[in-house]
């Protein structure tokens, strides 16, 4: 008898925990490595005293219904919600809110919570930071920062991260995978989580921006299940971020607090700011996901995929698909 494959998967983002958990769900086993201290990626929350705030993903949406089927799954396990903010559009001199037909969600009750869940069912090792990979001739190896070369020997390795992570591991191993990624423009950006002492007398809950440095504004504390002070969280636009990235955050956060400012907006009881130096693809592929039957070497994420959390999902699934029918083929 065969013995179980056993797969590495690099990234723990919901790519990454998607093509994980179809995998093992279809009687592989998986080791799930990521450098963060848990899993989530940009599906990210902070916390501080008495406060939280979703800083990277915002919300998520579901067009398809394969998606909107694991939604529902998520819904019922209390783990993800709609969350339906009263909207605005904020472009040149002119401000309105917005009637939604876009169904919204959001993690409950906080953005990692889908991840979280997710993860529970596997082998998750976090921190844990990959950075070179061998294939031999009995299988994958890789090497940690943390514990050098692993013993284990890997009949595939699957990567579910950023774009710019994977040239440098895939340069000699599979030059066209790196080709991929290289060409593949990622941007930045950054954000800024605000706390106030009592609840901020606006409009609106969330507003798409399109003038000045910012391009989102939310009211955390609108978004369901969340607790502790208000917050707010800003997210600057791609070209401005792009343009600031190497910036120190104190002259960050004053750019965009006198943009909030302009729009409405009061000054924080204090902020925290973080910078995505990966936060999205311009443009996204449409390629789903790469695999190599040959060698046994894939890639997923959202970034092969259009963007977002749905993109990201279903990248990770479709990679799971065809490692299947390579695995069922041996």
């Amino acid at each position: 008898m065969n013995p179980t494959p056993h797969l590495a998967l690099i990234g723990a983002g919901i790519a990454g925990l998607s093509c994980a958990t179809a995998l093992q769900q279809a009687g592989l086993e998986v080791s799930l490595f990521d450098k963060s201290r848990g899993p989530g990626g940009r599906m990210s929350n902070r916390r501080g005293d008495n406060w939280q705030c979703d800083h990277g993903a915002q919300y998520f949406t579901a067009r398809r219904p394969d998606f909107r089927a694991e939604v529902a799954r998520w819904q019922q396990a209390a783990v993800a919600e709609v969350w339906d903010p009263r909207l605005w559009l904020f472009e040149g001199a002119s401000s309105e809110g917005r009637e939604s037909t876009v169904e919204r969600f959001v993690g409950m009750a906080d953005m990692t919570a889908p991840a979280r869940y997710l993860a529970s069912t596997l082998t998750v090792h976090a921190p844990t930071n990959i950075q070179q990979l061998r294939r031999q001739t009995h299988g994958w190896q890789v090497f940690s920062a943390e514990h050098g070369w692993l013993e284990t020997r890997f009949a595939a390795v699957l990567l579910a991260v950023p774009a710019p992570q994977i040239a440098p591991l895939l340069r000699q191993l599979a030059p066209e995978l790196a080709a991929l990624a290289s060409s593949t423009v990622m941007r930045g950006c950054w954000a800024l989580m605000l706390r106030f002492s009592a609840p901020v007398d606006l409009a609106f809950d969330a507003a798409f921006v399109n003038q000045g440095p910012l391009r989102w504004i939310a009211r955390n504390s609108s978004k369901p299940g969340r607790s502790g002070k208000e917050t707010w969280l800003l997210h600057a636009c791609a070209e401005w971020s792009e343009a600031h990235l190497e910036e120190d955050s104190a002259s960050v956060a004053a750019a965009l607090l006198y943009a909030f400012g302009q729009l409405g907006g009061p000054a924080p009881q204090d902020w925290t700011a973080h910078r995505w130096r990966y936060a999205d693809t311009e443009p996204a592929l449409d390629e789903g996901c790469a695999w190599r039957p040959d060698i046994g070497l894939g890639l997923c994420g959202d970034w092969l995929n259009g963007g977002k959390v749905e993109g990201a999902w279903l990248s990770g699934r479709t990679l799971a698909e065809q490692v299947l029918r390579s695995f069922a083929r041996c």
